[in-house]
């Protein structure tokens, strides 16, 4: 009887797989011209995840049900996402793109983000590949990070999907009802699938920080999303698996080479914690010829993107040790523009024995959380760096002792040794901003 049913269940495994896989529509994503002279990030891959309002696909019952036609849509990719997965699988980190960035667009010059695949799709003759590859050369000219994989979600991605899941919990920190969306929520704590969850992950018209809002919410959703999905619940039901796995391969395009069984093992041991979502660093909001836009300084998002996967720390240290935290004294400067952040990670390392000295607001904004010091303290830079995981090191002439500068990527000061564990969390965690970001594991607190 076991046999049979090792039989029977291994077969039928391997048959939804191959309907699945069968069924997928690809796009050639990754075929354009135009990438950064070197892959920064050698094994270590980069996904590229997008979200229009592409309605291709919806039947006319999935576009009655949402109250739209069927060419009320367009191709602006206003939800992007760049998940870089490293080689070992143990984290991933998510980066948003706010649609409205202000960024150059090959053979377009400078406009918003969101319009560089329609713009591709516009010089090819409707060709959607044409437009995936001119999104991904835009992101990869702006970020220097090689892109390995496309995939693509559909409007009724969001929709398709929490209804296989049977919906997601949300916080609401107001009642939210805007007619451009459709959506219509109390405040407080609701489960939303189907027609409420695309409207909460689509609505930006009334809330304070506009896109950047939205960009939590979507974050928000695809946390709670994920705990669902990578609970035992949903993973070890056959019926639910078989709705979650026909949902999403009504709704996403990927590139020629990617392989989702291979894509699904390397979330296998990714726990919630370790799944961090971050969004890149922006300079405020302008107006010019193409409207409303967010400013982006190049440079900024580049070694932004450098820190997150780890490629730009003081190798010098690897062989500096460690001293005690109280046999030298540091000071504090706040790079960022989260208010107080240089008082609080100074009382926080006062709390671990530190020696604190100088704690002031830096007189420049720094995208990066950087530790400085004089050549001769390694072994002090080093030390702290076992106390904010992700911070990159830089010996300077500039400093005369070490110098912890937080910058936007709202990395914090941990009360654990985080040399050996990157998932450490800080000992005070501030709300996800547009730039501190969150983790898949964050449940507390209600969002706008």
């Amino acid at each position: 009887m076991l046999a049979v049913t090792i039989i029977v269940v291994s077969g039928w495994a391997w048959l939804t797989y191959n309907d699945f896989k069968s069924g997928i529509r690809r796009v050639d994503a990754i075929g354009g011209a135009g990438k950064p002279g070197s892959d920064v990030d050698g094994k270590d891959q980069n996904l590229l995840v997008v979200g229009n309002d592409d309605r291709d696909t919806a039947t006319d019952k999935e576009l009655a049900q949402l109250g739209t036609t069927r060419d009320g849509g367009s191709y602006n990719t206003d939800t992007m996402m760049l998940m870089h997965l490293p080689a070992n699988g143990q984290k991933a980190t998510a980066i948003s793109f706010p649609r409205d960035s202000y960024v150059a667009i090959p053979g377009h010059g400078m406009n918003k983000l969101n319009s560089a695949y329609p713009d591709g799709i516009n010089d090819h003759n409707g060709s959607k590949a044409a437009g995936a590859q001119l999104l991904v050369q835009t992101i990869e000219n702006l970020t220097g990070l090689t892109i390995d994989h496309f995939v693509q979600v559909d409007l009724l991605g969001f929709y398709r999907i929490s209804n296989a899941i049977g919906g997601v919990q949300v916080n609401l920190c107001q009642a939210q009802k805007e007619p451009n969306s459709g959506i219509d929520l109390p405040k407080g704590v609701s489960t939303i699938k189907g027609k409420q969850a695309l409207a909460f992950v689509r609505q930006r018209y009334g809330l304070p920080n506009g896109d950047l809002d939205r960009i939590k919410r979507q974050q928000y959703f695809l946390s709670a999303a994920f705990r669902k999905v990578s609970s035992a619940g949903t993973l070890l039901n056959p019926f639910k698996l078989q709705n979650l796995l026909k949902a999403v391969n009504q709704s996403l395009q990927m590139d020629n080479p990617l392989d989702p069984l291979k894509l699904a093992s390397q979330f296998q041991d990714l726990s919630a914690g370790n799944l961090i979502f971050k969004t890149i660093p922006t300079d405020g909001f302008a107006n010019n010829e193409a409207g409303s836009v967010v400013a982006v300084n190049p440079s900024e998002v580049q070694a932004f993107a450098k820190q997150l996967i780890g490629g730009a720390s003081d190798s010098s240290l690897g062989s500096a040790k460690t001293v005690s935290p109280g046999s030298f004294t540091l000071d504090v400067l706040n790079g960022s523009t989260t208010d107080g952040a240089a008082s609080r990670n100074a009382d926080v390392l006062r709390q671990l024995g530190f020696k604190v000295g100088t704690v002031k607001t830096a007189a420049t904004r720094s995208s990066a959380t950087v530790i400085e010091y004089p050549d001769g303290m390694q072994g002090q830079a080093k030390t702290l760096a076992a106390h904010i995981s992700g911070a990159q090191a830089k010996q300077t002439d500039s400093v005369t002792r070490v110098t912890l500068l937080l910058g936007s990527d709202g990395l914090q000061v941990s009360t654990g040794n985080t040399a050996h564990s990157a998932a450490q969390r800080p000992l005070t965690a501030p709300a996800p901003t547009s730039s501190n970001g969150m983790t898949a594991a964050d449940t507390g607190g209600c969002i706008n």
